[in-house]
Order: C-alpha cells, then structure tokens, then sequence
C-alpha cells in the first residue's frame, strides 16, 4: 500500500488533448489504446474536442470512463486544441490526434522525458507510419512514407517545434507563451512551438515515446491533406503582409515544375521497383495539380480547407 501510494505522489496529473471531426471509427480505436495506459488511471484525463462533426462522437466517448468530451463549432483542430487547454485540469498536457494509437506506455515515456529535462517546453515524441495492407501499399501510401511523412526529430533539430500528433509540454508554457493560433488550419504546430524556442525553454526528441498513425491510402484523403497544408501556409503568409514579390515569388514558386523532387523519386533507394517510382512520380503530379488548383482558388478570395 504504501509503495502505491508513493507512486500516485510521483506521478502528476496528465490531461490528454484530441480533436476529432468525423472520425468516429479511429477515435474508438485511439481511446482504446489510452484506456491501456501503463500510467495510473487515477492520474490522467482524455479531453475529446468534437469540432462540428457530422457524427455522433458522443457514443464512442461514453465507452471510456475517464474520458470527457466537450464541443467546439468554430472549426480548426487549433481552435478545438484550445478548447481542450482551457478545460483541462493537468500540470502536464499531452497531445494527439483521433486517429492515431499511441503506444501502451506513451503516457509514462513521455511525462518522464518531460520531468528529467530542465526547463523543458516540450516533448516530441515518434509518430511512426503504417499501411493498411503492408504487403501491398498503395500509390498514395508510398507517397507518404516518402514526401509526407512525420520526422519529428527533423522537424525539432531543425525548425524548432514538434507535431500535435504527438507532443507533451507543462501548462505553464502555454501560460508563458500564449495558445495556438486559432484562426490557422495547418501549422499551428509550428507557430507556437517556435515561439516555445524563442522564450529559451528546451526541447526535446524522444524516440520511445510513439504513436502509430496510418498513411492516407487514397487520393481522396491525400487531396483533403495537400489542400489543408496548401491553406495553412498560405495563410501564415498572408498574415505577415507580404509584399507584391512575396506574393509573385510564391505564385512563381508554385508553378515551377519539380525537376528536381522527380529526380529524388526516381533515385529513391527506399522504393523496392521501377512500378513503385512510377507510382510515386504519379501521386507526385497529382499533389502539384491539387496545390496550382488550391493556390488560385486562395489567390481568388477562397477560404482555406480543414481537411
């Protein structure tokens, strides 16, 4: 008894943060894998943001004891992330997506990393990609392994922040430096966790704290992911008042064949045959036509997708 109880003062209150919009078969299988936490149940919350969806989240959520669910109409994962910040009752905040499945001790990993790192802003932790069938992976699927995949170490060594698919900070940051941009689609991830760097708190990459997360398999769901990384960028530019050069550079930018992005496919040494580089450069000039289509639609008064 006593052991265990030294355990509970150990271990501070986790409050783990997802937005979801129409994903209800995902979400069960997201919560599933929470309820199997290694961490004690008696310390951490799983807040559900349903953002205007379609669905009933309701019954999934009501499966799950310790989750709690609330609802957000204005639609951004970012605006719903903040709903769930606002509500959320821990000293330690955890974030991940509907449809991702975090590994059985992801909680434990990632709260430990965060506590043995002085002055640490957050903790990015592994989002490792899988297909649905591995033997057999589709155009789409070897697109993203390869162009759109999650290299959260990159992305920390190199530009400072890490993806709300998997990262863990303390609320006093978000106290410090401010919430998400709300009126962002994409990129909300990257906005603050650079403003996280700027205030001098230490980040850090933490391999064994993983989540799975499936690649997008078909050319539906990749055109709803290049329209709302299209939109995000674009409107992360327009809010810094670019000038008519931005603005021509970036038209220019978007029109300009991908010599060199072919070239990379076609020397891929992680494609096994010449029909998966075929697949790839396919996929390849179908992203282009989405982002030239995306980019005239913005350029004519469109307001970005949420994908």
């Amino acid at each position: 008894m006593k052991n265990r109880e030294s355990s509970f003062l150990a271990q501070p209150f986790v409050s783990v943060i997802i937005p979801v919009f129409n994903d209800t078969k995902r979400l069960k299988s997201c919560l599933l894998a929470l309820d199997r936490q290694t961490y004690l149940k008696e310390f951490y919350e799983v807040i559900v943001i349903d953002n205007a969806s379609n669905e009933a989240i309701g019954d999934v959520v009501n499966e799950f004891g310790q989750v709690k669910a609330t609802y957000e109409s204005v639609p951004g994962s970012y605006k719903a992330r903040n709903k769930g910040i606002s509500l959320a009752k821990g000293e330690i905040l955890a974030f991940t997506d509907s449809d991702c499945i975090p590994d059985p001790d992801w909680i434990e990993k990632g709260v430990k990393h965060l506590l043995s790192t002085s002055n640490c802003g957050l903790v990015a932790g592994k989002i490792d990609l899988f297909f649905q069938n591995p033997d057999r992976p589709t155009s789409v699927e070897i697109y993203e392994s390869i162009c759109l995949n999650f290299p959260q170490k990159e992305k920390l060594e190199e530009l400072h922040y890490g993806m709300t698919a998997n990262i863990f900070t303390f609320r006093c940051v978000f106290d410090n430096v401010g919430y998400f941009d709300s009126t962002l689609k994409s990129g909300g991830d990257r906005q603050w966790g650079q403003r996280v760097f700027a205030a001098g708190y230490e980040q850090v990459y933490a391999d064994d704290v993983c989540v799975k997360h499936p690649a997008r398999h078909s050319f539906l769901q990749l055109r709803k992911r290049i329209a709302r990384l299209t939109g995000g960028k674009f409107d992360r530019m327009m809010s810094e008042n670019p000038s008519l050069i931005d603005i021509a550079i970036d038209i220019l930018e978007t029109f300009k064949p991908p010599f060199r992005s072919l070239y990379h496919a076609w020397t891929n040494q992680e494609l096994k045959s010449t029909q998966q580089k075929l697949q790839l450069i396919l996929v390849m000039f179908f992203t282009r036509y989405i982002i030239i289509l995306e980019k005239i639609r913005l350029y004519l008064g469109g307001i970005s997708a949420r994908g």
